[in-house]
């Protein structure tokens, strides 16, 4: 054999060993790929149990959806904590282990964002305006936030920290009126249970409150009531025990779903 054909050999030899080695990367390439891919969509999947922290005046409505989301994720489980959003955020910046936390004002929220315990950015999802919750028939025949001055009238407020509180106290202001009530209340189904009880005549309280508690109460608008609407912001926590299931949540809560759920329960739009 001549040199030059041996050299032709050996270089023939040598490009079929190196695509050997070409093709076995690009095997094990591709087995890593796959296998990442599995991974993601695996990690991916929601399951195991979420926790909410929710302002009182979600109840209704949050529950809808809690089964809804249970339905739409079959083996997972949503716990919810409900109450006045002040004592809630305090809850979370004291340690108290949440995945979720909507509030009931952008006030409120910041208790949490300022400690850095939210992650990412609040989005507002809905607002909520007062009314005036009056017994059935309204027989104190209360026609104004003005009448809930009326001497001899049992009123109730939800505490000034709460945010239904401080947009009663704001709408208040608005129209110049001082209204002394019978007590303050820490979240606004302990107010609107006051009137269902008739411990009360009238509370001030939102629409979807009113609403949700259907003949037991009367509902009375004001028009002072559109200048103290409240943003509803919701968040996933920094250290949420299921981050995951977190991100679903709020995804039906902001879907066409969940603002069906929450237009059918009186909330308006953001």
């Amino acid at each position: 054999m001549t040199r030059s054909a041996r050299r032709t050999r050996r270089t023939l030899q040598v490009a079929a060993a190196g695509a050997t080695v070409l093709l076995a990367l690009s095997a094990c390439s591709s087995s890593g790929d796959s296998s990442s891919e599995k991974k993601s969509d695996s990690s991916d999947k929601v399951s195991g149990s979420v926790t909410v922290f929710a302002a009182a005046s979600l109840k209704e409505s949050f529950t809808k959806l809690g089964h809804a989301f249970e339905k739409e994720h079959p083996g997972t489980k949503v716990t919810f904590s409900f109450g006045g959003s002040d004592a809630l955020a305090a809850s979370i910046t004291g340690g108290a282990p949440a995945d979720v936390f909507a509030a009931a004002s952008p006030k409120t929220m910041k208790i949490v964002t300022d400690e850095g315990d939210a992650s990412g950015k609040p989005a507002t999802f809905v607002r909520n305006q007062l009314e005036i919750a009056t017994l059935p028939g309204n027989p104190d025949k209360i026609s104004s936030l003005k009448s809930l001055t009326k001497s001899g009238l049992k009123v109730v407020l939800c505490d000034k920290t709460v945010p239904c509180g401080a947009a009663a106290q704001k709408a208040l202001d608005a129209s110049k009126l001082k209204l002394t009530p019978v007590s303050y209340e820490q979240d606004v189904k302990s107010a609107l249970n006051k009137v269902q009880l008739k411990e009360a005549d009238a509370a001030v309280v939102y629409k979807t409150d009113v609403k949700a508690a259907g003949d037991k109460v009367q509902g009375v608008e004001f028009p002072e009531s559109a200048k103290a609407i409240n943003d509803y912001p919701i968040a996933s926590l920094k250290d949420a025990p299921n981050a995951a299931a977190a991100k679903a949540f709020i995804q039906l809560v902001q879907s066409a779903e969940g603002q069906k759920v929450l237009g059918d329960a009186g909330f308006l739009k953001p």
